[in-house]
């Protein structure tokens, strides 16, 4: 494993570093590099996951990570769009709100 800082470390590996390792080498390593879906799938399942769940802690993270992976805006509002359908208005609603705020800190 890499010195180098990862999402995990910053966030929570000074509080809970075994999290943070099998963070970084099962999930993001071993998990996200296989090859049966792209990152770019990936992402999309994760962030209609986190939405359905009402998982909006995670949603930020994963909507920029979709975007670095290739997921276009409106593709993510699209995504929003339809599982307002699915996993309620009231998510759909806070993940829009979630999403906003993504593509406004990276216009900045």
């Amino acid at each position: 494993m890499t010195d180098k800082p990862t999402a995990a470390r910053s966030s929570f590996g000074d509080f809970a570093p075994a999290l943070a390792t099998i963070t970084d080498e099962v999930l993001f390593g071993e998990v996200w590099e296989r090859p049966e879906l792209g990152k770019r799938d990936r992402s999309l399942v994760t962030i209609a996951s986190l939405i359905s769940l009402y998982r909006t802690n995670e949603l930020p993270f994963h909507v920029k990570r979709a975007l670095e992976n290739g997921v276009t805006r409106e593709e993510i509002v699209e995504t929003i769009t339809h599982l307002a359908f699915y996993a309620g208005w009231p998510a759909a609603m806070t993940a829009l709100k979630i999403a906003r705020q993504v593509f406004d800190a990276e216009e900045s």
